[in-house]
């Protein structure tokens, strides 16, 4: 049962809010929970090389992907909103060779309005992270200063979970266990349960991650929201924008995709026309 003094889907799923932030402010949680998860890394590495860099990555969080990409000698620039995840990211590259060090700039700030000043024939956005744009006014923003920052010919890359049906309409009161784990950051060996409220207005998704503790003990919940966005959505959003030249390909593979996709991963150019192009907004401070 959902606790009375939580907030609901309905104050939740708004860029900024808990259900962006609060899954990231526990590093040490977020490297045990993804740390199997190594294709999307492979990806990203390989298209770094290929493209020369420098490259720059949104929600970059603690340097899951952009740490390997420093690693394979290539310069990469990582942004992210989350101060407990650049925290982290900040005293992993502090350990790391002085090489890899000089390659990594890290910068906080909102993807929607962070500005370097320096164009790139890579951008990318993994691992979901375009998910955490709600609305329309937060692509439009986000897509403009990817833009401002690709290179001529450049490519912007990224990835997102692809919708399923029966997975947006389940039961918000019902959990649904997983094995037990132990807690990176409390030691304590917990029950782990998920939740899931659909609110197909807003087409944003809210997954509660709920915490019990095997000896007793205060349970806690971390909310999560991510935007659904459906394939030809996003093509239309990309097609409005200003991009083209897609390609779209399947749980990193480079094979099209099919029904059974799980990840739909997007490649693609600015278009370059006559027409005046999205300005970004320099960022205040």
């Amino acid at each position: 049962m959902r606790r009375k003094s939580a907030p609901t889907i309905d104050a939740l799923g708004r860029a900024g809010d808990a259900g962006a932030q609060a899954h990231y402010a526990d590093p040490a949680y977020y490297d045990k929970t993804y740390r199997s998860r190594r294709w999307d890394v492979e990806y990203y590495v390989r298209l770094a090389q290929l493209s020369g860099g420098p490259v720059l990555e949104y929600g970059a969080g603690n340097g899951r992907i952009a740490m390997p990409i420093a690693r394979a000698g290539v310069d990469v620039v990582a942004v992210d909103l989350s101060e407990p995840m650049l925290e982290d990211f900040r005293a992993s590259l502090e350990r790391e060779p002085a090489e890899v060090k000089r390659r990594v700039r890290v910068v906080q700030g909102d993807m929607r309005t962070a500005r370097v000043r320096r164009r790139f024939p890579l951008v990318i956005a993994a691992f979901n992270t375009i998910l955490h744009l709600y609305t329309r006014q937060d692509m439009e923003q986000f897509l403009a200063h990817v833009r401002a920052h690709l290179a001529p010919r450049g490519r912007f890359v990224f990835d997102f979970s692809v919708p399923r049906g029966d997975e947006l309409v389940r039961d918000p009161e019902r959990s649904y266990g997983a094995p037990r784990i132990r807690h990176p950051t409390t030691g304590q060996l917990v029950r782990y349960a998920e939740r899931f409220e659909y609110d197909p207005v807003r087409q944003v998704l809210l997954v509660w991650m709920d915490f019990k503790p095997e000896g007793g003990g205060k349970s806690w919940s971390v909310p999560l929201t991510h935007r659904q966005f459906f394939p030809r959505e996003i093509e239309a959003l990309l097609h409005y924008n200003g991009f083209g030249d897609m390609v779209w390909t399947a749980d990193f593979s480079d094979q099209p995709p099919d029904e059974s996709v799980d990840s739909m991963v997007v490649s693609c150019r600015a278009r370059a026309t006559g027409a005046s192009r999205p300005r970004a907004r320099a960022r205040k401070g």
